[in-house]
């Protein structure tokens, strides 16, 4: 068997996790796990990312202690947000986190300058308010600078070498839909550095070795690769889904709920904007075509107000006193802005459904009622405006685990749910890897199939 390190970041937690792939085994174990989130300023909020690449290594050098000798490693993580190094290599400041507001003074100034139509009918990506162009559009200065994502600049200082994965390059709002490649027009047209981006690299290519300091750094003597894998979260759990057709659909279900099809093109139509639907490059050069809904950022933002009034809920508990509550209670929009910030997402939801006052399990049901019927729209329309039939739903990450979620999504779309993996990111992040240094082959139909052989799923059927 071959040990691989899979480095999978979260909008709220990270973890290092060690992988063993052979022709027939599949396993995981967590070397490391790790806090993140949001550090607010007083000018605004941040990533840490000294601190989350002080993680990285500590989990490399469990892995390398605990493990024996590793073939390699990859890195995926959240989209959109990057760090800018100048002529030097230094990082020039924390990153900027998404749901920083900076970005809102100058959306306008950015569609003055393309219009709407031409930015979806160039990129195919969906409008949101943090997209990595109005991000850059933010910033004071650019000028001998370069934008690295968030997984590129951990490899850059893993490796040296500075380079843009495709899967999360096409989240910036700058990549061609059609082309994979860099829109030359559009940046200029935006008036953004000629040298801003780097080289793109795809999904399954060798990065480049850590470097001798690294390995000094996490205890390693030999040859350490690091490999390009989907390095945008959502890309590796879509090649995690355990699908046995090619008629699904996905619900990556975590901090976001992203949900959508599978393509071999992007769909650029004037319906498909309107509908705010997105076209993102997943791995083997397909489309995740998709939207973005809020997610369980709703329901963890909830808890941690909880917690801070002094009244922490158990999650168990309140999920028990959610389902027991009859159906058709009040709905919100996960979706409108007012929940995107941090804050008091019970008060929120009170004002908005006019529930003064409500308890956790009122809360937590209409959470979770709503991300459903979310889910079932963007399923509805994900299916018409593609052309892609949808026989089944498949829900992975942190949500699958939420039993009340999926029975509710299953009612809401109308359609049979298979809940897990977990883990489906990690596990097309090590698929990929192992793909890429020959221990496994095929297609993502076979490497599917390995997962839905490794890991057990439960199934949820529509009740009337």
């Amino acid at each position: 068997m071959t040990a691989l390190v899979a480095v999978d970041l979260g909008a709220s937690s990270g973890r290092v996790i060690v992988g063993r792939v052979g022709p027939d085994h599949l396993s995981m174990s967590e070397v490391h796990r790790f806090r993140n989130g949001p550090v607010r300023l007083p000018d605004g909020l941040y990533w840490d990312v000294l601190g989350l690449y002080l993680d990285v290594l500590t989990g490399l050098r469990n892995a390398a202690r605990d493990a024996g000798p590793l073939a390699g490693l990859a890195i995926d993580s959240w989209a959109v947000d990057y760090g800018l190094v100048d002529g030097r290599g230094v990082l020039r400041g924390n990153p900027r986190h998404y749901r920083d507001s900076r970005t809102e003074t100058v959306i306008d100034d950015v569609h003055r300058k393309v219009d709407p139509e031409r930015l979806y009918a160039t990129t195919g990506l969906q409008f949101l308010p943090f997209n990595t162009l109005y991000q850059l559009a933010a910033e004071p200065e650019l000028a001998d600078r370069r934008a690295l994502l968030v997984p590129d600049l951990l490899g850059y200082w893993l490796t040296g070498r500075q380079a843009a994965e495709e899967t999360n390059a096409s989240t910036t709002g700058l990549l061609d839909a059609r082309t994979g490649a860099w829109s030359r027009p559009l940046i200029e047209a935006l008036g953004l550095p000629s040298g801003l981006l780097p080289d793109i690299v795809r999904a399954g290519e060798t990065l480049a070795p850590v470097t001798p300091e690294v390995r000094a750094e996490i205890g390693v003597e030999h040859e350490l690769p690091v490999t390009t894998v989907g390095s945008h979260d959502t890309a590796s759990a879509v090649v995690g889904v355990p699908a046995e057709t090619s008629r699904f659909a996905y619900i990556s279900c975590g901090t976001w709920g992203l949900v959508g099809v599978e393509l071999s093109s992007p769909v650029l139509s004037e319906d498909s904007r309107k509908a705010n639907f997105t076209n993102e490059r997943g791995v083997d050069g397909t489309i995740r075509y998709l939207r973005n809904v809020m997610g369980l950022w709703l329901l963890s933002e909830s808890m941690r107000t909880w917690s801070l009034r002094g009244a922490p809920v158990d999650i168990e508990e309140v999920l028990r006193a959610a389902a027991a509550l009859p159906k058709g209670g009040p709905l919100i929009d996960p979706n409108d802005p007012v929940y995107l910030p941090p804050g008091d997402m019970p008060e929120r939801i009170g004002t908005a459904t006019g529930l003064r006052n409500p308890g956790p399990e009122v809360v937590v049901r209409c959470i979770l009622d709503s991300l459903a019927a979310a889910f079932a729209a963007a399923l509805d329309h994900s299916e018409r405006l593609s052309g892609q039939p949808v026989e089944v739903v498949h829900l992975v990450g942190g949500g699958s685990q939420n039993a009340l979620l999926c029975q509710l999504t299953a009612d809401a779309a109308g359609r049979r749910v298979i809940a897990g993996p977990v883990e489906a990111t990690a596990l097309g992040n090590l698929l990929i890897q192992a793909r890429t240094h020959g221990v496994l082959s095929g297609d993502l139909s076979a490497l599917r199939k390995r997962v839905r052989a490794a890991v057990p799923l439960q199934h949820y059927e529509p009740r009337s």
